[in-house]
């Protein structure tokens, strides 16, 4: 399935913004990306298997609270990372 990366990540994935990830759920899927892209997951999921405060991910448009939710092959995820400053 396609991925989007934002720009935060993308020195993971050597600067591409899209790749391609497999995977039943979100969780299975960032262990793919993390797979190819050693490093990638932590950035995004905690030590207890939590997403990050500052990293949301929706499927089809639409935002998934956990790493269980069920994807399908032709799902298009959307990876965000919140920015902040001062």
């Amino acid at each position: 399935m396609l991925v989007h990366i934002p720009s935060p990540l993308r020195h993971y994935t050597g600067g591409v913004s899209q790749v391609d990830a497999q995977g039943s759920s979100v969780s299975e899927l960032l262990n793919d990306l993390d797979n190819k892209y050693s490093g990638i997951k932590f950035r995004m999921i905690d030590e207890h298997d939590r997403m990050r405060q500052h990293i949301k991910i929706f499927v089809n448009k639409n935002a998934v609270n956990s790493v269980a939710a069920p994807l399908s092959a032709n799902d298009e995820v959307h990876i965000i990372c919140a920015l902040s400053g001062g």
